[in-house]
């Protein structure tokens, strides 16, 4: 099976749970860098509720975030999705494998059966 324990995944899987961050890193994505102000503006939640979900994107690595004056600019930061990626299609990789042997197994016992 598969193994890979890393906290820093756990981290990045964390933050992409919420619909709302994903939302966030969609438009960092699309839109290159945005203030807090800038990406809060689509969603209704207030600036600090804001400023929590940069947290936790920031803690897992997903973006940087940097004062200037009084605004907080970030951008995406993407080593933490490759991460995740990798891990994902190494995942992929290990339950293909499975279900294929699963496939063949069961296309072998019905040949059997249907020689009885």
């Amino acid at each position: 099976m598969v193994k890979y324990q890393s906290p820093s995944l756990d981290l990045t899987f964390a933050a992409l749970a919420d619909p709302t961050r994903r939302a966030m890193l969609a438009r960092l994505g699309e839109e290159g860098a945005l203030t807090a102000g800038e990406l809060a503006r689509p969603f209704p939640v207030s600036l600090p509720a804001v400023l929590k979900h940069i947290a936790v994107m920031a803690d897992a690595g997903l973006v940087k975030r940097e004062k200037i004056g009084r605004s907080v600019h970030c951008r995406l930061e993407p080593g933490p999705m490759r991460d995740a990626m990798a891990w994902l299609a190494e995942t992929e990789r290990f339950w293909t494998a499975r279900l294929e042997a699963l496939a063949a197994f069961i296309e072998e016992e019905g040949q059997w059966r249907s020689e009885e």
